[in-house]
């Protein structure tokens, strides 16, 4: 795995979370407390922005915090991150690239 794939599984577990959340109100905690809300479609598609922003902020800072150019929890540092065959993927700050790509070009 390289970095691109790596960011990429982030970015498809992103709009895996927004389409579980959504399709399907009664399958997920997070759908069932939308449904309780008893918001109009409207107002549904409007929080539907609202989770995806959190998600993609959420995910973004986690991945450049990764890559050392973030803080996660009030520190920030470099971390080694392999992957199963032991290939390094925060080595070239690619990670930050890549999710700016993902996570900022896209929205």
């Amino acid at each position: 795995m390289n970095a691109k794939e790596f960011v990429e599984l982030f970015y498809i577990e992103k709009n895996n979370m927004l389409k579980q959340y959504f399709s399907n109100l009664k399958d997920t905690e997070v759908g069932l407390k939308l449904d309780n809300l008893g918001l109009t479609s409207d107002q549904l598609e409007k929080m539907h922005g609202v989770i995806n922003t959190v998600l993609t902020d959420t995910m973004y800072t986690i991945l450049l915090g990764l890559d050392g150019e973030a803080s996660i929890g009030n520190i920030q540092q470099k971390y080694r991150l392999y992957d199963e065959i032991g290939y390094e993927l925060t080595n070239s700050s690619e990670i930050e690239e890549y999710a700016y790509e993902y996570f900022q070009e896209d929205n």
